[in-house]
């Protein structure tokens, strides 16, 4: 699968605008550098998967909503596993996201 960083990108800003915040209210929320998210919602910066989890997070909504444009899940345990993920450090980061492509590849029901 290959993504599409300015898809991406424009996902976050219509969510952003759905909710009617400004680029500087979702940043603030996310904990994210000035002007940031204006650089991910036009596709210039590719966000690492714990800016796609804080963004989710602060826009209440699923990573795969931009991701791949669908939210599966609208319940609070996609917060929990998004909390973790925004207190570890790089290298636990780099396992959680190993250990997450294993399991997206797993045949499970």
């Amino acid at each position: 699968m290959v993504l599409d960083y300015l898809d991406i990108g424009k996902r976050i800003a219509r969510r952003r605008r759905q909710l009617n915040l400004t680029q500087a209210q979702v940043e603030e929320k996310a904990n994210m550098g000035y002007k940031y998210l204006s650089n991910v919602e036009r596709g210039v910066s590719i966000p690492s998967t714990e800016v796609i989890m804080r963004l989710a997070l602060a826009l209440e909504t699923t990573p795969d909503e931009f991701l791949v444009g669908t939210m599966r899940v609208r319940d609070e345990e996609w917060k929990n596993v998004a909390e973790y993920l925004r207190l570890m450090n790089p290298k636990q980061l780099e396992m959680a996201k190993s250990f997450l492509q294993w399991l997206s590849e797993q045949n499970v029901q």
